[in-house]
């Protein structure tokens, strides 16, 4: 996956929700009658060790179907009984395979806490986390100016939700920390060549203040990747193309779990 097919999504989305006429103030109304979050950066600071964001994922751009025909709610419930502090679910349609509904699913099968992952581009998208059932929603800053990261992170604040803000390098931890971020992610996934650098969350990870957040993104296998991890400091690791292809899923979970006990 080039700049070019990374480029392509964020204008997919960003003319999808420049065609949205809908009404912002009406889906607030509609969230603010969804149930209360359960709260994603709580349950995170609660854990003892690294806690698991288990992933929700049917496909993906670079690596194609993982497991298009995966049921969310059983899903959901292999990843509880493994020992997972949170879920996060993928709602992009057209390059992840995802849906609204797979969240929603996740979310009533469990008690667990949920983020909705996608590419946030607007305050619609915002409200749209929250009244689908989101817990928690992600901000990519590499996807978004200061102005819109400041205003869609605001946004969500308002709706009680947590916000995930995902992270490349230094410079955009800093500008996460200017809009408050209270819980930054570092992908390890460059957003240039796809390719993981196993080495990148490590390295960064020094740039997020001791009170803050922080979790680690993409490239994690299995156990043997959460000792570095822990040692960096991270708070959490979030999941998903392994744990999906496992086979065993909540196995999968539990071995992440007692790697960093």
């Amino acid at each position: 996956m080039s700049v070019t097919y990374l480029a392509r999504i964020l204008d997919a989305h960003r003319a999808a929700a420049a065609a949205d006429d809908r009404s912002l103030d009406r889906v607030i109304e509609a969230a603010a009658a969804v149930d209360a979050t359960r709260g994603f950066a709580e349950g995170i600071r609660r854990c003892d060790g690294v806690a698991v964001i288990s992933e929700i994922k049917r496909r993906s751009p670079s690596k194609g179907p993982l497991h298009p025909d995966l049921d969310p709610a059983a899903l959901a419930r292999s990843y509880r009984s493994g020992g997972a502090t949170c879920l996060s679910v993928l709602t992009d349609r057209e390059f992840f395979g995802g849906s609204p509904d797979d969240l929603t699913a996740a979310r009533q099968a469990v008690d667990l806490p949920v983020l909705r992952k996608d590419f946030t581009v607007s305050a619609l998208d915002v409200a749209d986390a929250r009244a689908m059932g989101a817990d928690a929603v992600l901000l990519i800053a590499a996807a978004l100016d200061d102005r819109e990261l400041a205003d869609l992170h605001r946004l969500a604040v308002e709706l009680t939700m947590d916000v995930l803000v995902e992270t490349h390098d230094e410079a955009e931890v800093a500008r996460a920390l200017a809009v408050g971020a209270t819980m930054i992610g570092i992908n390890q996934r460059d957003l240039v060549t796809f390719e993981v650098d196993t080495a990148r969350a490590v390295r960064v990870a020094s740039s997020i203040p001791d009170d803050v957040i922080s979790v680690a993104e993409s490239g994690i296998g299995g156990p043997d990747d959460i000792p570095p991890l822990l040692a960096a400091g991270f708070d959490a690791v979030l999941v998903g193309e392994s744990l999906v292809r496992s086979g065993d899923p909540a196995g999968a979970v539990a071995a992440l779990r007692a790697a960093s006990l």
